[in-house]
């Protein structure tokens, strides 16, 4: 061996020496060592440490003289962190080619020096990598050169598109330093995993290797990807048709750039924004991932899916939602698929689409994924469909039935238990939640059904509007004024609620000041014995009801009554006001289709009866997500409850902690299946991560991944809200879906968070997305403008029935409009005037 050690300890290894293993010769010498020990082509080299001062001169040329073997050496940089995982030092530190032995000496201390130079300093401090002297002083490599006819770079794996599949080789004549230092071009090979030449690229007239040279080089890059079990970036020559390897490191960029051949995954918040808005805890993310995979499996049941087909494609279900920079999406692949398991997918695939609210259709690329192709398939899913027409028949006719059983095991599981919840123990607490799962998460069976039904005739309905009357809009008229929607019984009582109030000036007078301990006192005089019922019954019936009130994380205005108190004092504020004509719209709807369809028997029949059904089915799907409200204010209860036992055992640092864990987590260290019982560490490392979910930039509505999602696919790609496309030519126009009909010129409040804000009476209502606990803001409002939603979403749903004039699916809407513009609602066209700008403040 070539290993020297000096008298004052420094020392110089053979690159084979099993010393070079932990000694502190530096990332790319070490590297270089392992090649060597699992036998690659490494020409021959030693290694000067770091530490204390050189060998003698003479010393070193010795060493040099052996290792040149009569030609000339290399003298390379080997930091203690270059050519890591994370940080490459590329072109940082000093290299010198075709170094003569007696030269060697003055060239490792020039290689030395390097390491304190102003660009690698810089290249340590903009990385956060300490910069101290024992740090920073590298070690040097000295390697006999090879005399190169050709010599190059290459990836195992496409550094540029990321393809896995391909290695790159970059090879030209003679030494590889022209190409590494840019001064030639290349020529340039893909290598696919067989060997083959897939794509070459030629700098020059004659070619640097030939495709065999190129395979040859690809398969040892692979090999070292191997080896270290990880994609690398090797330095190759070829002297007298030998391939040599001269360095080894790993590809630190991939981590950046997904797979173009990954399989593609389509991420969409379409509709689930409207429950799930933001960025989303943990808990309740496994919680409805939970939720979505027990009802839609048993939904897949119910219409008669056969039992081989649901186990052949059971991994589907718990797929449906996904997490992305920890807000939910659907995962529409895994719900084509799903959807794909009923009959008559393959005819009617569009209409589904409508119903699931997706506005684009699904890529051709998807479809060998999602159903078998041919008319074979079609014949074989057509015939299947008749039976579950008929299961769906079935559903349709004991559906009355089907819900008050599942009111009366709502009612039951959610009685109020003997033992409160705050003063149960935490075994008792996971047998509550265990409870709800039996009685309830896996007998989801009326609101299913009905919301099929409800997407279903709406659908339907629609069409016929289309077709037989040439106004698809129609619909919306058609179902609104229906009543007995329970939905808009808040915006009712807060209006009660606001005129009572207005009569008394004690109350009136605290709420003004939104002085919390005066109202107070004025709720127990005996002079406001009705509000105080009233508001009373407003909590008992609706306190679950809140901004995001499917978040299990979301305080309830039983937790904080303060948005119901401001929105009682807008209205309070605003005094009386003309009643909005709530079903004015419907009745000439009705006079329309009466005129259109006079003299049409056969028609009149089946678009009335399809009108009914679509009426009842809207109406009960709003009804049930009161249902839903409740569940999920239990399970709150239940885990919070559960936090305060796990913070008073020390387990966690304050209840809510509870929310950074998923449902398996909380549970399970409960019931001794936990895989980590240090709550405390994961919660914080929770925290931080989410917390950075909230302050990056939002993700696109609708994400492409592909490959392994979390790799190298962007997802803070903002939403380009003020590229909005106008009406036409007119920058001042936008268009949405009109919801409820009426023309409105006010100025608008845009609202992102509604939880600090007081409404003011008579302005128009703009918001990104609105759930259940908009409702209390709906009645100071003169009309609603919402960015996301569909025609059965709640505020569509909601706002018919109050007589709002509102629009949704309006593109860049938050955008484009700014509060205190001057805009022209008109809620039958669905078209939004912006008549006047405010100025943007500096």
């Amino acid at each position: 061996m070539n290993s020297l050690e000096s008298d004052d300890g420094s020392l110089v290894l053979d690159g084979a020496d099993p010393r070079c293993a932990t000694a502190p010769v530096g990332g790319k010498a070490r590297a270089l060592h392992a090649l060597v020990a699992a036998g690659f082509p490494v020409p021959p080299f030693v290694v000067v440490l770091p530490a204390g001062a050189l060998p003698t001169e003479s010393a070193i040329a010795t060493v040099a003289e052996r290792i040149a073997g009569g030609g000339k050496l290399a003298v390379r940089s080997s930091a203690s962190d270059e050519d890591g995982g994370e940080h490459s030092f590329a072109g940082q530190l000093e290299s010198f080619l075709d170094v003569a032995p007696a030269d060697v000496t003055a060239r490792v201390v020039d290689v030395r020096r390097s390491g304190f130079s102003q660009r690698v300093i810089a290249y340590r401090t903009e990385r956060g990598l300490a910069s101290d002297a024992a740090t920073a002083m590298p070690a040097v490599i000295i390697q006999r050169m090879v005399p190169a006819d050709a010599a190059g770079v290459a990836f195992s794996v496409d550094p540029v598109t990321g393809r896995r599949a391909h290695a790159s080789v970059a090879a030209v004549h003679g030494l590889g330093e022209a190409l590494v230092s840019g001064e030639s071009d290349a020529d340039t090979f893909s290598i696919d995993r067989d060997g083959a030449v897939v794509t070459r690229t030629l700098a020059g007239t004659s070619h640097a290797i030939t495709d065999a040279q190129a395979a040859e080089i690809a398969a040892l890059a692979r090999r070292c990807e191997a080896h270290f079990g990880r994609a690398q970036d090797i330095e190759w020559a070829i002297a007298d048709g030998k391939l040599f390897l001269l360095q080894s490191r790993p590809i630190t960029t991939l981590v950046h750039v997904a797979d173009p051949d990954g399989a593609l995954l389509i991420w969409d918040n379409s509709n689930i924004a409207e429950s799930y808005c933001g960025v989303t805890t943990p808990l309740t993310y496994s919680f409805a991932r939970y939720i979505y995979e027990e009802v839609y499996w048993q939904f897949c049941r119910l219409l008669g899916v056969p039992e081989k087909k649901l186990e052949d494609n059971a991994d589907l279900f718990g797929r449906m939602l996904g997490l992305v920079q920890g807000r939910i999406y659907y995962s529409l692949v895994d719900w084509y698929r799903a959807i794909a398991l009923l009959p008559g997918f393959t005819w009617n695939r569009r209409f589904m689409e409508q119903m699931m609210g997706v506005k684009e259709e699904m890529p051709a690329e998807l479809l060998p994924r999602v159903t078998a192709a041919g008319l074979g398939a079609r014949l074989a899913d057509l015939g299947h469909l008749g039976s579950t027409v008929l299961g769906l028949l079935r559903a349709r006719r004991r559906l009355p039935r089907t819900q008050r059983d599942f009111r009366a095991r709502l009612d039951a599981a959610l009685a109020v238990p003997a033992t409160p919840f705050e003063d149960q123990r935490a075994d008792e607490l996971a047998a509550a939640y265990r409870s709800l799962e039996r009685q309830l998460l896996t007998r989801w069976d009326a609101p299913m059904v009905n919301d099929f039904f409800a997407m279903l005739y709406h659908g339907v309905l629609r069409s016929l509007c289309t077709k037989w009357l040439g106004a698809e809009s129609l619909a919306n008229d058609l179902v609104g004024g229906e009543g007995g929607l329970v939905s808009t019984e808040p915006a009712e009582l807060v209006e009660w609620l606001a005129a009572v109030a207005a009569d008394a000036s004690d109350l009136k007078t605290a709420l003004l000041a939104e002085d919390k301990a005066a109202f107070q006192v004025a709720l127990r005089h005996p002079n406001n014995e009705t509000f105080a019922a009233g508001y009373a019954d407003y909590l008992a019936r609706f306190g679950d009801r809140c901004m995001e009130e499917l978040k299990l994380e979301s305080p309830t205005l039983r937790d904080d009554p303060t948005p119901l108190l401001r929105s009682i004092t807008a209205l309070m504020a605003r005094g009386n006001t003309t009643p909005r004509p709530r079903f004015a719209a419907r009745e000439l709807a009705e006079a329309r289709v009466a005129e259109s369809l006079k003299g049409h028997t056969v028609r009149r029949i089946i678009f009335n009866r399809v009108l009914r059904r679509a009426r009842g089915y809207v109406r009960d799907r709003e009804n049930l997500r009161l249902d839903r409200t409740r569940l999920f204010a239990r399970v709150r209860i239940v885990f919070l409850a559960l936090g305060r036992r796990l913070t008073e055992a020390g387990t966690l640092a304050e209840p809510r902690d509870i929310f950074y864990l998923t449902v398996p987590e909380a549970l399970g260290f409960v019931e001794g299946t936990a895989v980590t019982t240090d709550l405390r560490s994961l919660v914080a490392l929770r925290r931080a991560e989410f917390a950075r979910h909230a302050l990056a930039p939002e993700p696109a509505d609708r994400i492409e991944t592909r490959g392994a999602v979390y790799i190298g696919n962007p997802f803070n790609t903002p939403r380009r809200a003020s590229s909005a496309p106008s009406h036409g030519d007119d920058p001042e126009l936008r268009r949405g879906l009109p919801c409820c009909p009426g023309v409105v010129r006010a100025r608008v409040r845009v609202v992102l968070d509604p939880r600090g804000v007081t409404p003011t009476p008579g302005e128009i209502l703009v918001a990104a997305r609105t759930d259940p606990g908009w409702v209390m803001l709906f009645p100071a409002a003169a009309g609603l403008l919402v960015e996301h939603g569909s025609l059965l979403s709640h505020s569509a749903i909601v706002s018919r029935e109050l007589g709002l004039p509102s629009i949704v699916s309006i593109p860049g809407l938050t955008g484009w409009l700014r509060t205190g513009d001057l805009v022209e609602l008109d809620g039958a066209a669905g078209t939004i005037r912006r008549i006047e700008a405010v100025t943007p403040s500096s």
